[in-house]
């Protein structure tokens, strides 16, 4: 007994709500930074305020994962979190530039990102529920498709409602421009009709039907699958894994303020000049707060205090599979780099390529635009390059096809340091188009096939904590580097993009694809 196949209509439709889902995380990512620093925030306090988004994502991401597994009803196991994430969302997205102080922009940060977050973290569960094995590839590459194209429209908004529709790209300062005003009501709408395009056209296996197939695809397998062995952790291990992260956390705490001290203590000369910034404390802070996360389990266990959903959630992010575990190194730098672009991009091209760093000026807010422009294009690749996917990913390694497309990433990155006509920057934009298609759809494939299909929603959700993590690192060490190394040039993240492509393209290589070779062992047999 295996799962049927779907025709690629009924893919379309199941995927079709990623449409607005990425309009709308495209919109804050494109125009977010644009919002703050209209408001009046630096450069070097962007990262610490972008902090809200993945912090978010940490917290939201398991949770709705493991919410959405122990779901069944009239709408469904994934679908009424569809709905109720896009009705927020759409909220946000309504609310958000009209926010009058830095303050209330960064709150809504946090609500809007939390929406798309309940949104999307089931539908990548979705995929992994409702495709068998040989369909994954196809399923994610239609969500990547979708990203592309909503990317391509949220990113084109304010350039064209300036250009085509004569709407002011410029306020007065303090006020948020009437195209990004009219940009996120647009995305809002946009988001609410597409998710509820996919709740009325699709259909969910009811969990015995997954429990069939689950039994069905592990003896097609052999036992060749990777099985979810819960290794289950003692009180004690739990202990000494939050001694070890609570002191290298507290330790760092006080690396970054006698590091920020003047004069700073004989042991910390060897730092001369370097600037130590504050954001570093909430990094401090987020390897304590694993350690504390460690010892609530600790505590718990000691107790038997074991059937709730902390601890399931921490058992499996401590029972991942392999493939997973592998997976993760990947995600780090890759969402790392991408994070430092969405970040960055904005006051770089602004500073770098149209020499206006000013906010106020007319030159800032056509390099906004412009920048807004080239995430169409490179999203407009991306959709173009997820439907090759598609056809490229049977005939080629997974692993060596997601490795080169990182690697074109690097090199769209570096270009972006090469080239100084903004009018040239398009080709970057080719670059990192493709391996962004890749990001969001082969490491879901590969991962689909090693985690089971009961816990398919909270192992999507932990791996989610790969991307946010790497996010939470960029959010408060880039400020850090790019003022101590590079004098505050937003440019050079950009380049630290390129060298972390490189690194995630390399560990891509030691993954393990265990349904991608059993399927091909088995059509060689």
């Amino acid at each position: 007994m295996q799962k049927p196949a779907m025709n690629p209509a009924q893919i379309w439709n199941m995927s079709f709500g990623f449409l607005g889902i990425q309009i709308g995380f495209d919109l804050q990512n494109g125009n977010v930074s644009r919002i703050f620093q209209t408001l009046g925030a630096q450069v070097d306090e962007l990262a610490i305020l972008w902090i809200a988004a993945p912090m978010t994502g940490l917290l939201v991401q398991p949770i709705i994962g493991h919410l959405s597994d122990h779901t069944w009803g009239r709408f469904g196991r994934r679908r009424p979190y569809f709905l109720a994430g896009a009705i927020l969302a759409s909220l946000a997205l309504f609310i958000m530039p009209n926010s009058p102080a830095l303050w209330i922009a960064a709150g809504m940060l946090w609500m809007m990102d939390a929406s798309l977050n309940i949104t999307m973290e089931p539908f990548r569960a979705f995929v992994g529920d409702n495709l068998p094995d040989e369909q994954r590839t196809m399923g994610y590459a239609m969500q990547s498709f979708f990203i592309g194209v909503g990317a391509v429209v949220a990113g084109a908004l304010p350039w064209v409602m300036t250009n085509w529709m004569g709407l002011s790209n410029t306020a007065p300062p303090g006020e948020i421009p009437e195209t990004v005003h009219w940009a996120f009501y647009i995305g809002g709408a946009a988001l609410l009709a597409a998710v509820t395009w996919t709740v009325y056209k699709t259909k969910e296996y009811s969990p015995e039907q997954l429990a069939a197939f689950e039994a069905a695809r592990k003896a097609g397998l052999g036992g060749e699958a990777e099985q979810n062995v819960q290794a289950q952790r003692s009180a004690s291990q739990f202990r000494r894994g939050a001694a070890i992260w609570l002191i290298a956390g507290l330790a760092f705490a006080a690396f970054v303020f006698f590091g920020r001290q003047d004069p700073r203590p004989a042991a910390l000369d060897f730092l001369g000049e370097v600037q130590i910034s504050q954001e570093l404390f909430v990094l401090a802070g987020l390897v304590a707060a694993f350690g504390v996360i460690q010892l609530v389990a600790g505590m718990l266990r000691s107790k038997g205090c074991d059937r709730n959903g902390f601890m399931e959630v921490v058992n499996d992010l401590f029972a991942m599979p392999a493939t997973m575990r592998q997976l993760a190194v990947v995600q780090f730098f890759s969402w790392f780099a991408m994070f430092a672009m969405w970040i960055y991009g904005t006051p770089a091209v602004a500073e770098y390529h149209f020499m206006s760093p000013d906010p106020a000026t007319r030159g800032y807010q056509d390099a906004a635009d412009w920048w807004s422009l080239l995430g169409s294009v490179r999203n407009g690749v991306a959709a173009a390059a997820a439907l090759g996917f598609i056809w490229m990913a049977s005939r080629i390694d997974r692993r060596r096809l997601h490795s080169a497309n990182l690697l074109i990433g690097s090199i769209g990155f570096a270009m972006m340091l090469l080239i100084r006509d903004p009018q040239l920057l398009w080709l970057a934009m080719i670059g990192v188009g493709i391996a962004w298609a890749s990001i969001v759809s082969l490491p879901y494939a590969i991962l689909a096939g090693s985690v089971p299909a009961s816990k398919m929603g909270i192992y999507m959700g932990i791996f989610n904590i790969f991307i946010v993590v790497p996010q939470l690192v960029a959010a408060t060490l880039l400020g850090f580097l790019l003022t101590t190394f590079f004098d505050g040039a937003p440019i050079w993240a950009l380049a630290i993009s390129a060298a972390s492509f490189v690194i995630a393209a390399i560990a891509t290589l030691f993954v393990n694809d265990t349904a991608a070779t059993a399927q091909l062992a088995g059509a060689q047999a």
